[in-house]
């Protein structure tokens, strides 16, 4: 989608902060012996006290309104009745509609006690996606996304999920431009326009590379086997650099 009014740039705000608070709140909410399914239910109650239908349900029929991923599982893990422990890695993605326009955001929460290393991997997770958010502008290349991200990866000794890129969203959940690389890609030769909506959400990880397919149709698990986490805003490129769309109310 690319913004082409105010009225849509509303629009646009106010779904993007419906998914953040619904993040926010699963976040603060998650302890160990909770299954994945009592948590998805906050995170679907968020969204619906504001009016707001979870996408993945409605666009793919997915088994439950968020996508929660433990461990292994580095996206679209199944809410169930796997119980959260003591040093989980937790994934949760957040997508939802509310009067025609879509966001997406999604974040990583270590629960504790944890290593020093999966702080860190956390930590650095969050300042990956800014690297790649601080490219976003109008009239600048996509291929500035990827490349930001991968200099960061590599300094810091990190290797970046290569099969699990970012995509437009807006008008719908997955839309033009599709494919954004969250690494270095020499063939990628576009460029932003002004107003142009999409998600920035590299997978960082300890050592995965790809993502591969498990037992059922949705949760994808890293290879080789290595924690891996995954921070999303959904951005607009603006003249002045990126928009956040999701950002939590307070």
């Amino acid at each position: 989608m690319t913004v082409s009014s105010d009225d849509e740039l509303e629009g646009l705000r106010r779904i993007g902060r419906i998914v953040a608070d619904a993040l926010e709140a699963m976040g603060r909410a998650i302890e160990p012996g909770m299954t994945t399914r009592e948590l998805d239910r906050i995170g679907r109650d968020c969204l619906e006290r504001a009016g707001a239908r979870p996408a993945p349900e409605m666009v793919y029929a997915f088994p439950g309104a968020t996508c929660i991923s433990v461990n292994e599982e580095i996206a679209h893990g199944i809410p169930g009745e796997r119980r959260i422990a003591p040093g989980d890695l937790v994934n949760i993605d957040v997508s939802a509609e509310k009067d025609g326009y879509f966001s997406d955001t999604g974040a990583s929460f270590a629960v504790p006690p944890v290593t020093r290393a999966v702080e860190r991997l956390c930590r650095d997770g969050r300042r990956a996606m800014w690297t790649g958010l601080r490219q976003v502008g109008a009239g600048k290349p996509l291929s500035g996304i990827g490349q930001a991200v991968g200099a960061f990866a590599k300094k810091n000794g990190y290797t970046l999920v290569r099969n699990l890129a970012s995509h437009g969203v807006g008008a719908s959940l997955h839309e033009e431009p599709t494919e954004i690389a969250t690494w270095p890609d020499a063939s990628e030769r576009r460029i932003m326009a002004d107003g142009l909506v999409f998600t920035v959400e590299p997978f960082l990880s300890l050592g995965a590379t790809f993502a591969e397919n498990g037992e059922d149709p949705w949760t994808l698990y890293s290879q080789p086997r290595a924690l891996t986490v995954q921070y999303e805003h959904t951005v607009v490129a603006t003249r002045n650099g990126p928009l956040v769309l999701t950002m939590p109310s307070q």
